[in-house]
């Protein structure tokens, strides 16, 4: 049995892996675990809440105004549910938001959000770049 950093040989062709090598994580206490990133699905999902919320309206009201179901609607504001593009145009436009109104509202809170937990290991950049990026 080969032990660790010894040269293991892949089945009859002769080739030899070599594992890894371990590397230390900067900015970390050993044995404590990574910061969990947040999902997008939760940032977006607390972002609908609160502005429904803040309008004092019910999840059916705004359901039925986006046309899409109400414990659908639900499960995107609690982030258990990757929506579409679609459904969250619809669902930003039922509160009176645009698209880009609701994914700048939770891109500042994912920027809050990472910034407090890696503060000091980001580096500086000089791009204009925002960071706002939309696959469809």
């Amino acid at each position: 049995m080969a032990g660790p950093g010894t040269p293991r040989r892949l089945s009859d062709r002769g080739a030899t892996v070599r594992p890894a090598p371990v590397r230390p994580v900067a900015d970390r206490p050993a044995g404590s675990p990574p910061p969990k990133e947040p999902l997008w699905r939760d940032l977006v999902g607390d972002v609908l809440r609160r502005e429904r919320l803040a309008q004092e309206r019910t999840l059916k009201d705004v359901a039925d105004a986006a046309r899409i179901s109400m414990p659908y609607l639900s499960e995107v504001e609690r982030g258990r549910k990757e929506a579409s593009s679609e459904v969250l145009a619809a669902a930003a436009q039922a509160l009176g938001l645009g698209l880009g109104d609701l994914l700048a509202r939770a891109q500042g809170e994912l920027i809050r959000l990472t910034s407090r937990t890696s503060a000091g290991t980001r580096r500086a950049t000089t791009s204009s770049y925002d960071g706002l990026c939309l696959a469809a």
